[in-house]
């Protein structure tokens, strides 16, 4: 498979908007590529390259100086070996070998081939061909039902695999993929919900339980034998050398545990939400401790539960986990879920999820069976400047930065502005293609990425909340940013302070 195949395919899947084309096209895609080539053709789609973290930044790519091909003629063989060659390459000058082989590959790549290949490395294509449009290419491409190849990408946990496996192998093998200790398993997602009144109405009778803001696990047990992966199924276990040791001490030989993980401070409440991810990303155990809470139970004892309803994996949950377990009730009353989800947020946490009682665990599903409820928090910010888009975005102003005031001047200048944050959440083409027509009427000067404006124009911007962030002055940046839409009502003035968003800081 030629790489310039690869890149057409992504330009044309991220020009368009109908998920039903992007199948289409990818399908098309895969169906056309060699066997060899189908993995690492599916790690580059989804930006996630098969080799892992490369050890690449922007500055790093952005740094060389190259001179591109003028005609294709990369083979995706070419550039797994490359990135395999990458990835192996370490030690006394391994700085000065790694630049050379970036440039090696970047010489032989057109302008457009690299483009694809830096964004694909640096994990921001944004093409939209994520894992669930990709599982639909897949099952429509080799011609097996869409639920067969989503349970077997679900427990290998490899979509790559899975694309191979139902392209090129038989409808036994497909089938055969099963739940493995020690493999992880693409976790279940959650849809989301305003309340938790309107949550059990979508599921009825409910597990209504503590939504953490900490880190996403799951635990897989043999024996003595521990491992600990990350939501994107990145073995951590050497990091939390305090989980494996709670695991180890609960009572089964074989166990796959879902879960999440952060750490408490002094008083036993949550720490912030950076300083979590900072211990959870610490390649080095450091004095702040994780603790887990466990939610939910897929194997134990040489027994799959995945297929069993969630109120016998609770049972199987309480026995196994105990005092590990996420705080929780079963209830079918809105006033007792309502009261509970008041509870989490007083002890510092996000909010509730929702878990029908009799739904199955579907593995790296996003369904209506599990509903997240957390309060959305609205502020008023003013926009002060605009990245071009890239992918269907080209040529639009889109990716915004997001000020907050500063009445008294304690991060810069008084009455000024503070940047808290970006955003490309929540645009709809009438959006960007307003910003576009209007912002360089607002301009006060650009680069080739960004257009700089006056601090005039006001946003509403709904958040998650803030964590602390030494990215910007004030101390703080926006967490899950995303436009409810602009305010042509409001002056800048009446725009929302930086003192204002950092009350929001945990602690």
């Amino acid at each position: 498979m030629m790489l310039v195949d690869v890149v057409t395919a992504a330009s044309e899947v991220g020009a368009t908007s109908s998920r039903l084309r992007k199948i289409e096209v990818l399908a098309d895609l895969l169906r056309r590529t060699e066997p060899d080539d189908i993995e690492a053709t599916v790690a580059l789609l989804l930006a996630a390259p098969r080799q892992g973290r490369l050890g690449v930044g922007w500055r790093t790519l952005s740094a060389l100086d190259v001179a591109h091909a003028a005609d294709p003629g990369l083979t995706i063989t070419d550039v797994d070996r490359a990135l395999d060659t990458l990835s192996t390459t370490s030690g006394s000058g391994s700085v000065l070998e790694r630049g050379e082989l970036l440039t090696a590959l970047a010489s032989r790549a057109t302008v457009t081939e690299w483009d694809f290949l830096a964004r694909s490395i640096l994990g921001e294509l944004r093409t939209g061909a994520l894992s669930g449009v990709l599982l639909d290419a897949i099952a429509k491409a080799s011609d097996r039902p869409a639920s067969a190849v989503r349970r077997a990408a679900m427990l290998s946990g490899d979509l790559g695999e899975t694309a191979r496996l139902a392209i090129t192998g038989t409808p036994d093998e497909l089938d055969a993929v099963g739940l493995l200790v020690g493999r992880p398993v693409l976790p279940m997602l959650a849809s989301t919900a305003a309340t938790p009144t309107a949550a059990l109405e979508s599921t009825g009778r409910a597990s209504v339980e503590y939504k953490l803001d900490g880190a996403r696990i799951q635990v897989h047990r043999h024996g003595g034998d521990v491992a600990v992966f990350t939501r994107s199924l990145a073995d951590i276990t050497h990091r939390v050398p305090e989980l494996v040791d709670v695991v180890r001490g609960l009572p089964a030989h074989d166990l796959i545990l879902d879960g999440e993980t952060l750490a408490l401070d002094e008083e036993g409440g949550p720490r912030p939400f950076q300083e979590t991810m900072s211990r959870f990303g610490a390649e080095v155990a450091r004095e702040i401790a994780l603790r887990p809470w466990f939610f939910d139970v897929l194997h134990v004892d040489g027994r799959d539960l995945l297929d069993e309803p969630l109120s016998e994996r609770l049972a199987v949950l309480e026995r196994v986990a105990g005092e590990w377990r996420m705080p929780g009730i079963v209830t079918d009353d809105p006033d007792a879920a309502e009261q509970l989800s008041r509870d989490a947020l007083a002890a510092g946490h996000e909010g509730v999820v929702v878990k029908a009682i009799d739904s199955v665990y579907s593995a790296g599903r996003r369904g209506a069976s599990w509903v997240k409820v957390k309060p959305v928090l609205t502020y008023d910010l003013v926009v002060l400047g605009a990245e071009w888009g890239s992918g269907r975005r080209e040529g639009w102003l889109s990716n915004l930065h997001l000020g907050a005031r500063d009445p008294e001047g304690e991060f810069g200048e008084p009455g000024g502005f503070v940047m808290v944050g970006k955003t490309f959440k929540g645009l709809t083409d009438a959006l960007l293609r307003w910003q576009t027509e209007t912002f360089p009427g607002f301009e006060t000067r650009r680069t080739a990425s960004t257009v700089f404006l006056r601090p005039e124009i006001v946003v509403e911007i709904a958040i998650d909340g803030v964590q602390r962030s030494p990215r910007y002055p004030g101390g703080i940046a926006l967490r899950f940013a995303r436009v409810k839409g602009y305010r042509d009502d409001k002056t800048a003035e009446g725009a929302d302070t930086i003192q204002t968003l950092r009350t929001l800081l945990r602690g």
